[in-house]
């Protein structure tokens, strides 16, 4: 199969988020009981519930493409053979789940070759559904509940900056540091901070809502995948700090390199 064959896939998944957001927001309004992982972020029955329904889910649609998790680890020794497979974060922004301030989502990927070729992302506390193909753009829909179709869909794109224009970047909500602070202040003459939790900053870049993301702090593969083709097919750029390509399931570890995400600069 080729990256085209796969396109048949793009509804049933956007439902399999949608419904694992609405699942997620069977928890969402009650104070929900949080336990520590070993990194010491926090896990809750909402992520682990999300994370059962999209395995399922996904296993039913395809059982010979293998799933990689958040929360349902592989070993290297196996992944490292993969060549397509989905990527998840079943409840992305569980610090803002906690915090009951609506900034959390479900993020699926599928990768071929080390590269996103689908990428869902659904935000449960705000109805919304963002999604992209390769080479087929980016879209966004409104929706509390399971879709027959795609077709209403609204095609989002960034925005057309220059490098002197006002910029508004994202500031990661629960995990800014001075490094960020510091490369800001280096890089862009006129700017204004927004805070925001979780992947909705590459949805928010990809419709034009922001324009830069710097990113120092720690995330891992499955926090920006999807994130990653909704901003580039929508026409934004994600690289490495150090400007190189972002790859997925390249090596043993799971950690991203230190990125910035963009709208598309027009110099």
């Amino acid at each position: 199969m080729n990256t085209r064959d796969f396109n048949h896939f793009l509804q049933p998944v956007c439902n399999i988020a949608i419904q694992a957001g609405l699942i997620i927001n069977t928890y969402y309004k009650s104070k929900p009981e949080v336990s520590f992982k070993a990194d010491r972020s926090p896990l809750t029955a909402a992520d682990l519930a999300s994370n059962k329904f999209i395995i399922n889910s996904l296993s039913d649609l395809d059982k010979g493409i293998p799933i990689l998790s958040e929360e349902s680890l592989v070993d290297w020794a196996v992944r490292k053979n993969w060549t397509r497979y989905w990527l998840v974060d079943p409840l992305d922004g569980t610090k803002e789940f906690i915090n009951q301030n609506g900034e959390f989502t479900v993020n699926i990927a599928l990768i071929e070759k080390n590269e996103p070729i689908i990428g869902v992302i659904y935000a449960p506390a705000l109805s919304t559904l963002y999604y992209a193909s390769k080479n087929k753009g980016t879209y966004k829909l409104f929706c509390d509940q399971k879709i027959n179709s795609l077709s209403d869909s609204t095609r989002i794109i960034t925005n057309h900056k220059k490098s002197s224009d006002h910029f508004k970047v994202f500031k990661s909500r629960s995990h800014s540091n001075e490094e960020f602070e510091n490369w800001v202040k280096d890089f862009v003459d006129d700017y204004e901070l927004i805070e925001k939790g979780s992947s909705i900053k590459f949805c928010k870049l990809a419709e034009g809502k922001a324009d830069l993301y710097p990113r120092f702090g720690s995330t891992s593969e499955w926090d920006i995948a999807a994130g990653h083709i909704i901003l580039t097919e929508a026409g934004g750029e994600l690289e490495s700090v150090d400007r190189k390509k972002i790859l997925y399931n390249n090596k043993e570890s799971v950690i991203n390199p230190h990125f910035i995400a963009s709208c598309r600069l027009n110099n």
